[in-house]
């Protein structure tokens, strides 16, 4: 298994199945404090819909990569690399969005969910609308999570499936812990330590969507003497500027430590400059609005 595959999505699903985990949790105490248990098969009808949803969103993007990596199309390694940056776009905004987000809602979400319930179990539809709202609180976690399995797509992909199943595992573990035995678990403090570890995650994920792109770029050039035009560079890379960097002969990305420091920190033992400027911007901008929503909730 090829740890550095693993343990990011280890950790993206540990935490978003966290969040998933909290709104199941949640719900079932709503529930039996107003007995009504006959509720409770929506709920497991939920998650399981939830995750065989997630699982052939996944599914689908993948087979749509591996048949582009595999087709004879002169222009497909184009597309991939176009595909795998769209892919890697989205997961970033929808994973810094939810970062943010969730700092500012935890607080109140235990109390928006309960009012949720409340107003569902007015309704004669009831039992649909606990699974309607178990559904997407599980695809919503879900999706962000094949997303970035999707964007990081190679040709190993048990690696990351197992890390994701580890860390699906885990978090559920952790929400019945919670809220069938009653075990203490700091809340905020999880979040905000899981909170920094999806941030420099996902900025190791703007370095990989720039080059992603570059290498788009670079591949269309070569095929296509029209479109060298779009290269940027003559030294370097097409789009990335010079090169800040070589570490690969002392500190690889694909051998311990470095493939620690690439999982956690988004290191790479190449890096351009246009990367660099992006990973610091993306950690400035989006690291600032982080730490402000906490020292706002915590004011």
């Amino acid at each position: 298994m090829n740890i550095s595959s693993a343990l990011p999505t280890f950790v993206v699903t540990l935490r978003e199945g966290f969040e998933a985990a909290l709104v199941v949790g949640i719900v079932f105490a709503c529930l039996k404090k107003a007995e009504k248990q006959e509720y409770y098969r929506w709920i497991y009808l939920g998650v399981i819909a939830g995750i065989l949803a997630s699982v052939s969103v996944g599914l689908f993007l993948w087979s749509s990569l591996q048949t582009l990596e595999s087709s004879q199309y002169l222009y497909a390694p184009v597309l991939k690399e176009v595909l795998k940056t769209l892919f890697a776009l989205t997961a970033i905004v929808m994973l810094s969005w939810m970062l943010i987000w969730m700092s500012k809602q935890a607080k109140s979400m235990k109390g928006e969910v309960e009012g949720a319930i409340n107003t569902v179990l007015t309704n004669e539809n009831a039992g649909k609308g606990i699974f309607l709202l178990i559904f997407i609180a599980v695809l919503r976690e879900g999706f962000e999570t094949v997303l970035f399995i999707a964007a990081q797509f190679q040709t190993d992909f048990l690696s990351p499936t197992i890390g994701a199943i580890t860390g699906l595992i885990l978090a559920g573990l952790m929400g019945w812990s919670l809220f069938y035995w009653g075990v203490k678990i700091n809340i905020r403090l999880f979040f905000q330590v899981m909170g920094i570890f999806l941030l420099l995650i996902v900025a190791g994920l703007v370095v990989s969507a720039l080059k992603n792109f570059d290498g788009a770029v670079t591949i269309l050039a070569q095929i296509n003497v029209h479109y060298q035009s779009l290269c940027l560079f003559n030294q370097g890379s097409c789009l990335l500027g010079i090169p800040i960097w070589n570490t690969s002969n002392f500190l690889p990305d694909n051998q311990f430590p470095g493939i620690l420091l690439k999982t956690l920190l988004g290191y790479r033992d190449h890096l351009y400059l246009v990367q660099l400027i992006f990973y610091i911007l993306f950690l400035g901008i989006v690291g600032n609005l982080y730490f402000s929503s906490l020292n706002s909730k915590s004011n």
